[in-house]
């Protein structure tokens, strides 16, 4: 089945050896958080949104990627005051891809080309499993929560 998955899919599950993702590939696209929960059939709340943002301290400038649920908005302020800056933004696409190797809105929350800061929202605690992107707009897989810490190690933090 890997074979017939998009090549951005293959390459997140080449990066995380052992992860045992049973990956979903949904051609018509899940690009909400909406679409991902009526596609797989769970709460949107158990969607993962992995939403890439570039936090903004005196001259430095650091993307890193916050994990909240689907049924959530990020508070940008939250973002900032958890990574010590001032403010954040949100990434712009290229950002987004040089950061992840992966095109916004199927940005996986861990298997990331470049080391990446990776925060996460405790109201994602609320459901275990959660399913997160695979790569692409397209794909997405379930994961526990014990997995989902171990694989992406994110500051725990209140960002919503």
């Amino acid at each position: 089945m890997a074979a017939d998955l998009p090549a951005a899919t293959r390459r997140l599950l080449d990066a995380v050896p052992g992860l045992d993702a049973e990956v979903r590939h949904f051609p018509e696209g899940t690009k909400t958080a909406e679409d991902a929960a009526a596609a797989v059939g769970c709460p949107v709340s158990a969607i993962v949104k992995s939403l890439v943002f570039v936090i903004i301290a005196g001259d430095e400038e650091e993307p890193v990627l916050a994990l909240v649920p689907g049924d959530l908005r990020l508070d940008t302020a939250k973002l900032a005051a958890a990574a010590d800056a001032e403010r954040s933004r949100r990434a712009t696409l290229d950002e987004v891809r040089e950061s992840t190797g992966y095109a916004a809105g199927g940005t996986p929350p861990f298997g990331h080309t470049e080391p990446i800061r990776v925060f996460a929202d405790p109201a994602l605690r609320r459901n275990d499993p959660v399913w997160a992107a695979a790569g692409t707009p397209t794909t997405v897989f379930p994961i526990s929560l014990d997995d989902l810490d171990r694989l992406a190690s994110p500051i725990w933090a209140d960002l919503t």
